[in-house]
């Protein structure tokens, strides 16, 4: 029975390669490398066509000071400050902590902004055109990121009846588990220790275990795909169609567009997503929904600036002829 559910079953090993205890290539960090790499290759492809403000010889520079200062930093930070603020009084080492897990995709992109405001000043470049860039391949990240997610089995869905649910045995690890309605045997607690793939295999020779996933765990939505699909690739084809079709954009609209629409993507995904265990709802919002809200408010100010900047650069140009 067990190999009739292979396709809804979450079966998935967040290692690659395991060297030692310690040591191991794990998904997550290949997907931040993936996430890095193919974004400087796209600016470089972009900056070769004259579309970037960061010109090509300074792009591996900023890229690697970005990721590190902007995204890991800021995404970590954001993390403690935003979602396990607790967890940080207790101990501040625990901002150290980053292989238990924990980034946040709004502190990364808040990091982001301070560090590209920084390296426009310092190299005398538009803060405004420099978060162009940026954006144009920020999707790339966030599908890659996404798509660890769903092969770590975390941030899974809320319970769904859709043909494509899937069944995280990582769901029994959330304080709120509760066994499927049709589900009337014993829970066997010590076998469900570790990643969906040790408890999958050891469900191969217990029987009991193999019941329970069977019929114990509730399908859910695979909420990280459609975070991966809407903040990710459609994301990132709706921006570098802009770039592309619309060149002489004015500098700080696809930044504004990029803040807008991953907001309202991320607002509509988080419906379906289950909430962090021990996460309280702010003003009936979960706490990604509540953040992207800002967001909503900071792209339509870049928007309204650009328009007006747009329109007095215009009305000067003609008041000189």
């Amino acid at each position: 029975m067990l190999l009739m559910l292979a396709d809804y079953l979450h079966s998935l090993d967040p290692i690659l390669i395991k060297f030692s205890e310690t040591i191991a290539i794990r998904w997550y960090g290949l997907a931040y490398i993936a996430g890095f790499l193919l974004g400087f290759l796209l600016l470089r492809w972009l900056a070769r066509r004259g579309l970037t403000e960061v010109p090509e010889k300074k792009l591996s520079d900023f890229i690697t000071y970005a990721a590190v200062f902007g995204v890991l930093l800021g995404g970590r930070l954001g993390y403690m400050f935003l979602y396990d603020f607790d967890r940080l009084l207790e101990n501040p080492l625990n901002l150290l902590s980053i292989h238990k897990g924990g980034m946040a995709s709004h502190g990364g992109f808040l990091g982001i902004a301070l560090f590209t405001l920084y390296y426009a000043k310092r190299h005398k470049l538009s803060w405004l055109g420099i978060g162009d860039d940026f954006v144009v391949a920020a999707p790339i990240g966030l599908f890659f990121g996404r798509m660890a997610n769903f092969i770590n089995g975390e941030l899974f869905g809320r319970p769904g009846d859709v043909p494509w649910s899937v069944r995280f045995p990582t769901a029994i690890h959330d304080s709120r588990f509760v066994p499927a309605a049709d589900f009337d045997g014993r829970i066997p607690w010590a076998l469900l220790e570790g990643s969906s793939r040790d408890i999958v295999q050891r469900a191969a020779s217990n029987p009991e275990l193999a019941m329970f996933l069977e019929k114990g765990l509730n399908s859910r939505h695979p909420s990280q795909l459609y975070e991966a699909a809407l903040e990710g690739l459609l994301l990132f084809a709706i921006l570098l169609g802009l770039r592309l079709r619309f060149p002489t954009l004015p500098k700080g609209v696809l930044t504004g567009w990029f803040f807008v629409l991953y907001a309202l993507f991320r607002i509509y995904c988080e419906t379906f997503r289950l909430p962090d265990d021990g996460e309280s709802d702010i003003l009936g919002l979960s706490k990604g929904q509540f953040y992207s809200t800002f967001m909503i408010v900071a792209g339509i100010a870049f928007l309204g600036f650009a328009y007006l900047r747009s329109k007095a650069t215009t009305t000067t140009a003609k008041s000189i002829d």
